[in-house]
């Protein structure tokens, strides 16, 4: 099996040729990002050709979130996606229509012949491993975006009350986000610092857990998109209010840990 990683877009500099170019030059074998507006469409296309670079589309409903979901889904199609990750729902949202959303996203991922996998954040209908199990036993062929730095900081815990329902989840995750959460926020100021050591053993354990079931399923490849965030998710220094890290350099660190590990 073999690892392919993601070049995260998000919070990036530069135009969309630098944008491609640096994921290209560093060795990502995709991007991922939001489907591009009307002005960049045409350019997106021919640089995906260009680099030979795979595409993840982040999709994310709102509003009417069926309507939503829908025409966003069927958007994705035309650049021929490996597959897409949704932000899904919300979390204020009743059972019933968390229900009958994830019916429909399901049936609409079959129509459209194009992989879905939902993912674990907060504000979402998977916004904790409780909500998220709960989902995924109601829906079989339902998978996920393992992004566990939400929950961590959604329950306030590292979350060794909850090993049952995190290996649940573990075996319906299709894409990994490479993000190392703590208990008080979704991204440690920086993930190779002492301080963080004990959090990037614990997210790394469980990005293990991933691998290892990918392979024994006889998966021909895991995808990996080392996704740390930009200011304001990023921390910043008081005052001054510089980022505690550079971001391109923290999703390198993890991209680095994924190499010298699995490939």
């Amino acid at each position: 099996m073999k690892l392919q990683l993601f070049h995260a877009f998000w919070g990036m500099n530069g135009s969309l040729r630098e944008k491609f170019e640096r994921a290209a030059s560093n060795g990502y074998q995709g991007i991922e990002t939001g489907l591009p507006g009307a002005n960049d469409k045409n350019e997106f296309k021919e640089l995906l050709q260009e680099f030979g670079l795979l595409y993840i589309p982040q999709i994310y409903s709102y509003g009417n979130h069926k309507e939503t979901y829908h025409e966003q889904l069927e958007n994705t199609l035309e650049f021929s996606p490996l597959f897409v990750n949704s932000h899904t729902g919300k979390d204020y949202l009743a059972e019933e229509e968390q229900l009958t959303l994830f019916e429909f996203a399901l049936s609409k991922e079959k129509e459209l012949g194009v992989a879905v996998a939902h993912e674990t954040h907060r504000g979402r209908a998977m916004f904790t491993p409780r909500a998220t199990v709960k989902l995924l036993k109601q829906f079989p062929d339902l998978k996920i975006t393992a992004d566990f730095s939400h929950f961590t900081c959604v329950c306030e815990s590292l979350l060794h009350d909850q090993e049952e329902d995190l290996a649940f989840m573990i075996g319906r995750t299709l894409h990994t986000h490479g993000r190392v959460g703590y208990t008080q926020g979704p991204q440690v100021p920086h993930p190779a610092a002492p301080e963080y050591a004990e959090e990037l053993a614990r997210f790394e354990g469980w990005w293990d857990e991933i691998w290892k079931q990918h392979r024994q399923a006889g998966k021909p490849h895991t995808t990996v998109t080392p996704e740390f965030g930009p200011v304001n998710y990023m921390p910043r220094i008081p005052f001054t209010g510089e980022p505690t890290a550079d971001l391109f350099e923290v999703n390198q660190f993890i991209a680095k840990r994924f190499s010298e590990k699995y490939n």
